[in-house]
């Protein structure tokens, strides 16, 4: 079985490493210097680093041969062309319970709105993005701590391994994939650095800023600027009730309280 393999991230890392264990892959397409090009590399498995998905790239996966073509937190969009090489599907791993979340960002956007139960789907690919009919899914519980982070290393390590259990389904003529419910879709967007600036003047309640940092840990961050020591400085609010002010190491708010009594009475109120 030869599987063709597109992970940029250190969640991509994740799946590589299990459906290289478990299936074998016979190729990897990835960004320059990703996690996933070192993985490549440590386990001589053929690879091409790219950041265009062009003719050239589109006629080296077709030389593969693929059986099938696997994306996971891949970040590019896979040209129509290329659909067609896989002997049997391509398949994306999505980080949410399909259809709702589609797009770049399901896991930060689940965390925001404050959902308890998230999951991973494994779907075909289509031209329409993660709009493709669902093969399998799997329900994950958030924690109360859940980050970003966390959630994406628990999903992809679910959605890897659940890829496997499709990929053998498919080969024994045991797959059933099912379309989405159109209606019920819902979207996300790529994040900027301003969806997490909070505005002194206009703070988010208690409960919102828990989720932003939670969300938004660790890009974009949740962050602020207040005058400190008699200078203009970005804090950044982390998880697990630390702050840490521009050009300084994390700390917890009580010592941020004892060490800058001073500071924007706002921000004091906002960390109390």
């Amino acid at each position: 079985m030869r599987i063709v393999f597109f992970g940029n991230t250190k969640h991509s890392l994740i799946g590589s490493k299990i459906i290289n264990a478990k299936l074998g892959l016979a190729f990897i397409v990835t960004i320059p210097q990703s996690p996933v090009e070192k993985f490549a590399i440590e386990n001589n498995i053929p690879f091409l680093s790219t950041n265009k998905l062009d003719e050239k790239v589109i006629e080296k996966v077709f030389a593969q041969n693929p059986d099938f073509l696997l994306v996971e937190d891949y970040g590019l969009i896979l040209p129509n062309q290329l659909l067609k090489a896989p002997k049997y599907a391509c398949l994306n791993i999505h980080q949410s319970l399909l259809p709702k979340y589609r797009g770049p960002s399901p896991a930060p956007y689940a965390i925001l709105a404050g959902e308890k139960i998230s999951g991973v789907s494994i779907i075909s690919v289509t031209n329409k993005v993660d709009a493709g009919d669902i093969y399998a899914q799997k329900e994950y519980v958030l924690k109360p701590d859940e980050t970003t982070d966390s959630l994406l290393n628990e999903l992809n390590l679910l959605g890897s391994e659940l890829a496997v259990l499709v990929i053998e389904d498919i080969l024994k003529g045991k797959a059933t994939p099912v379309k989405q419910d159109e209606t019920k879709a819902t979207y996300t967007h790529f994040l900027k650095k301003l969806d997490g600036f909070i505005d002194l003047k206009n703070p988010p309640v208690e409960e919102k800023l828990g989720r932003m940092i939670r969300a938004f840990y660790p890009w974009p961050g949740v962050w602020t600027r207040s005058i400190i020591n008699q200078k203009s400085s970005i804090i950044k609010f982390l998880p697990q009730q630390k702050i840490q002010v521009e050009g300084g190491k994390p700390m917890n708010c009580k010592d941020f309280l004892n060490g800058y009594p001073n500071a924007d009475s706002k921000l004091l109120t906002l960390l109390k």
